[in-house]
């Protein structure tokens, strides 16, 4: 008798504390309208500069349905599959608790937990999936408290529209869409189930993962209903499942190489890691499909292309990391680092100019050694004295490694870092040829730094952040950081100019004014240009990932080509603009044919940017069997001309143009270049 009012007693003051906690939980909880808006984790929705969705990362949430909203087939799936006794009991379930150790007793071990939707409520909310006793306490006071502050339709709307059915999709709406394409407010009994019946394996049930275990699914939670009397045999066989028709999923295009590299940036720019986020880029769509098209269209099978362009401010309008998203998230715009060739010759010649250097000044191509070091023109020829000009356009190696011996290897790479290269860069001679490896991202950024007259311009993908409605980040442009002197920006312009127009970035010719300049490495492993017009910087790179030879490719051939695509479009709507500094023409101003610019390099460890080991042995054209004997009395006339060594033959432009006509010979051409 004793014991037994012992354990009346013990079980009054144990339901006395449990009625004791239910009610501190019940007043601790949040209300209602509190519970709809707190998200269960962080979503952040990306943004074109047009305003259009880009992507949606992490927790994908869709419209909050009321209760009304709700399909009556979608509520009735739940409840048949979820708690088909969600009606009549407390927050727990008794009954469900007992067949739940049943199972456990004659099984031995936990095959179902006996939760009701109340329980996955509070556990989805405020707890964790964990399977110890303590958590499974706190759900039971939760649970209970939950049915003393809300009414069963709360509850079940909070369910609704906040549990999770995979694939990143929280609440029915959301899922509808992703899975079906379209709101919850349509869903039919068949789609109601499949959704229903993700819960219990959001991973294993989900459409998109394994479509047919879905509608398997799917079929478990229509029979529930049936034997629930939601539905009648007649509506069960109407449903069909097997014959639910999926939505596609969302194709990954090249725009995640864009928000792959911007999104990280969130950390560094806002604090706010709980709120959803609505991240507003500068990535204009339509010219990210140009990239897109422009790197396919031109790269050459089996080569890997990347493409960035900069506006006037270093807005990132468009970045191609790679041919294809989906095969390879590898960035190559951003991460690659590869050697830039003669596209480096822009910080050698930005130090020249900024040493006092003039286009107009002359120096002399000829033979030179540094260090044990000699490069050699592509020619295999010296022409004497020419101008800086005539020397950038047609790329001449000599002049380069004699400008950087004058103004020093350390101070051309500290111009090279000044103007944004991130990367190591070596002070041994060669370096005046490209060969520290760079970032496509960076040396595009330095381009545009010329293009805005000696501004730095540092690239941006993020112009602001908005969280609840409210603005938390808003890009602001540095026009503060001036890099050189405005007159050397236009000097250095000038010189861009003419290798566009009559160098060997002939390729990337777009019918409005372009500056820029090609890069060529060794025995063809990488082909760059770089270059700007009209307020826009683009820079492309192509080459393969392991680095292997690539026959024919050179910065003026595929990547000035692909250059070009794209420029024409994305300038298509942009006013012509001309530069401050006009063009000049070079001395030797003729039409030379093709394959001067895109001719077969030897194989060599040190190339010129033509592909041409910088070690070769030096022809020599004294000797009869020697090609370059062969030299042609037009290039002879030419240098004659710019040396002042002969007067000038009189030639109309039909016979300056006459040797297109015929077939080309390599040593019979003008200083061929890359």
């Amino acid at each position: 008798m004793l014991a037994l009012k012992v354990l009346v007693g013990l079980a009054v003051l144990l339901f006395g504390a449990l009625l004791v906690a239910v009610y501190v939980a019940r007043s601790q909880l949040p209300s209602f309208e509190e519970l709809k808006s707190s998200p269960n984790g962080q979503m952040i929705r990306v943004h074109a500069a047009d305003g259009s969705l880009l992507v949606s990362l992490g927790p994908s949430y869709g419209e909050w349905l009321p209760y009304a909203d709700i399909p009556r087939v979608m509520r009735e799936a739940t409840v048949a599959v979820e708690d088909r006794r969600f009606r009549s009991h407390p927050g727990i379930d008794p009954i469900g608790i007992a067949r739940s150790v049943e199972v456990r007793f004659a099984r031995g071990r936990w095959v179902q937990g006996g939760s009701t939707i109340t329980q996955q409520l509070a556990r989805n909310v405020f707890l964790n999936n964990q399977k110890k006793f303590g958590r499974k306490f706190r759900e039971w006071i939760l649970a209970l408290a939950l049915e003393r502050k809300f009414t069963k339709a709360q509850i079940l709307e909070l369910y609704l529209n906040k549990v999770y059915y995979g694939g990143g999709a929280y609440g029915i709406d959301a899922a509808s869409r992703k899975f079906f394409g379209h709101g919850a407010e349509r869903l039919s009994l068949a789609e109601a189930a499949v959704i229903a019946g993700l819960v219990k394996a959001p991973s294993n049930y989900s459409p998109t993962a394994d479509a047919e275990a879905a509608r398997g699914r799917a079929g478990v939670v229509i029979r529930q209903m049936v034997r629930n009397g939601y539905i009648s045999q007649a509506e069960a066989a109407r449903a069909d499942p097997e014959s639910l028709k999926l939505a596609s999923p969302a194709r990954q295009n090249s725009a995640r190489y864009f928000t792959d590299w911007a999104l990280p940036l969130l950390d560094t720019l806002i604090d706010e890691t709980e709120a959803p986020l609505e991240v507003w880029t500068t990535i204009d769509p339509a010219m990210q499909r140009a990239a897109d098209l422009a790197i396919r269209a031109n790269a050459p099978p089996g080569v890997q292309g990347a493409l960035v362009s900069l506006d006037r401010d270093g807005a990132v309008r468009a970045m191609v990391g790679g041919k294809d998203y989906v095969s390879s998230i590898y960035n190559r715009a951003t991460q690659a680092v590869r050697q830039p060739g003669s596209a480096f010759k822009l910080f050698v010649y930005l130090a020249a100019l900024e040493a006092g250097h003039k286009p107009e000044d002359t120096v002399v191509d000829e033979p030179v050694t540094i260090d044990g070091w000699s490069p050699r023109n592509d020619s295999r020829r010296n022409s004497g004295p020419v101008s800086l000009r005539t020397a950038f356009a047609y790329s001449l190696n000599t002049v380069a490694a004699k400008l950087g011996q004058e103004v020093g290897f350390a101070t051309i790479a500290d111009m090279a870092r000044r103007f944004g290269i991130t990367t190591p860069v070596n002070t041994h001679p060669s370096m005046v040829l490209g060969t520290s490896e760079v970032r496509l991202l960076d040396m595009t950024r330095a381009f545009a730094s010329v293009a805005a007259k000696g501004v730095a311009v540092t690239p941006y993908g993020i112009t602001r952040v908005t969280a609840n409605g409210q603005t938390i980040y808003q890009h602001e442009v540095d026009r503060s950081h001036v890099l050189v002197a405005p007159y050397v920006a236009a000097e250095m312009t000038d010189l861009l100019q003419t290798a566009v127009n009559t160098g060997t970035g002939r390729q990337a010719q777009i019918g409005r004014p372009v500056a820029g300049k090609t890069g060529t490495t060794s025995s063809q492993k990488d082909g760059w240009f770089l270059g700007f017009s009209s307020g826009l910087t683009t820079g492309v790179w192509m080459g393969r990932d392991d680095a292997r030879p690539i026959s024919g490719l050179h910065g003026g051939t595929a990547p000035a080509r692909a250059f070009a695509a794209f420029m024409r479009s994305a300038t298509a709507a942009r006013p012509i603009e001309q530069f401050e500094t006009q063009v000049t023409l070079p001395e030797w101003q003729i039409e030379p044919d093709e394959e001067s610019y895109y001719s077969a390099p030897d194989q060599g460890a040190m190339v010129d940017e033509n592909g041409v080991p910088l070690d070769a042995p030096q022809r020599d054209p004294t000797r009869s069997d020697d090609p370059a004997a062969a030299a042609p009395q037009q290039l002879d006339e030419l240098i004659d001309r710019v040396t002042g060594r002969a007067p000038v033959p009189e030639q109309t432009p039909r016979d300056i143009r006459e040797p297109r006509n015929a077939p080309p010979e390599r040593d019979q051409e003008p200083l061929p270049n890359q």
